[in-house]
């Protein structure tokens, strides 16, 4: 029996201040460039602003990319381009500067932070603090095991809430997350076609990198029968993500809600942030108000996913590659609402046109 009440998020998570943002609509209302006319970055700078519950609403300043990494055993039956444990190779290439978000990162000078949930290698072959959160080794084959123990998954959603308490009391302003993970995308689309009520061929995608024909008939399969076993535990959140999630996919559910306790807004990256984000809002119907999807990836499963929780996607590149590297790509155009928001200048105020006499009072003076 777990000790962790997901109940009480409900109570803890406040939508951003509403009153806050009419003010912004309001200011909005007064600059120089008629509203409307900068599109969707109106919507992302006023609802910064009532993230941030301030007007004229701040810059973005201390972001940082959050990637929760972990292998899936699922990986073993060809569900990926990728070899099953190979997950750590990914996440040294992505410390070492040698992957997409590692590239961004620097581009645009954002810190970029690793947390390894359940990597299938030796901890010491990765650099010091990247595994001071695992939980396990790998995790169990969802199509006929639990991917954790309850013990475990418990374990796993409370380090991502550790995380997001870390980040918040550093001072980051905004995240992006991310997975670093093999067999991630089959365990997210059991968790999307789980909690939408759908078959696992509407949510089976490709992956990030793209898998052929036979494998995506190998990774729909395996999504059918871990829904089989999903479905018994759709009402226990937290057994959910034991029974057929992961201890990336439990802590980042835990970094989510907790980042929305923390009134910290977050950019999800790929279809597994957004399997992550819907388990989140089954538990508390106010969290996607604090989180802003990035992109749509193409993935049939992360569309899904958004459309259940009305999040519209801030660009469409189709980047499959996960590890927060379309979140990023995000992150400028939030952070250029911010700035529009911020410093376009207000309309000057007319001067008031003095009254007119009534003709009886002119007819008077005469």
């Amino acid at each position: 029996m777990s000790s962790l009440n997901l109940d009480d998020f409900t109570d803890l998570i406040e939508r951003p201040d509403g009153g806050v943002r009419r003010d912004a609509e309001a200011r909005r209302e007064r600059q120089v460039v008629p509203p409307g006319a900068l599109g969707r970055l109106d919507d992302l700078g006023e609802w910064l602003a009532a993230a941030q519950s301030a007007v004229p609403v701040r810059p973005v300043e201390q972001p940082r990319v959050v990637l929760f990494a972990g292998d899936h055993k699922v990986a073993e039956l060809g569900v990926s381009a990728r070899p099953a444990g190979s997950a750590g190779t990914l996440v040294r290439e992505v410390l070492e500067g040698g992957r997409p978000v590692s590239v961004l990162a620097r581009r645009l000078g954002v810190p970029v932070r690793v947390v390894d949930m359940a990597l299938d290698c030796d901890p010491e072959s990765l650099p010091a603090g990247v595994a001071g959160h695992r939980v396990r080794r790998g995790g169990g084959r969802i199509d006929i095991e639990d991917a954790l123990t309850l013990q475990e998954a418990e374990a796993a959603f409370r380090a991502g809430m550790a995380v997001a308490d870390e980040e918040a009391d550093s001072g980051t302003d905004l995240v992006v997350l991310g997975d670093v993970s093999v067999g991630g995308t089959t365990a997210a689309g059991v968790l999307i076609a789980a909690l939408c009520g759908t078959d696992a061929s509407v949510v089976t995608g490709r992956g990030g990198l793209a898998i052929d024909d036979l494998a995506w008939m190998r990774k729909c399969a395996a999504i059918r029968d871990a829904l089989r076993r999903a479905r018994p535990v759709l009402g226990d959140q937290l057994r959910l993500l034991a029974t057929v999630g992961g201890a990336d996919l439990a802590a980042m559910t835990g970094f989510l809600l907790q980042s929305a306790v923390r009134k910290m807004p977050v950019l999800l990256d790929g279809v597994v942030t957004a399997a992550c984000a819907l388990v989140g809002q089954r538990v508390a119907f106010r969290a996607p108000d604090w989180w802003l999807a990035a992109h749509d990836s193409g993935e049939p499963g992360q569309s899904k996913a958004l459309d259940r929780m009305a999040l519209e996607p801030v660009l469409t590149q189709g980047v499959r590659v996960g590890e927060g590297a379309g979140g990023l790509l995000a992150l400028p155009v939030v952070q250029a609402a911010a700035a529009l928001a911020a410093e376009l200048p207000e309309k000057a105020e007319e001067p008031e046109e003095p009254e007119k006499p009534e003709e009886g009072e002119e007819a008077e003076k005469a």
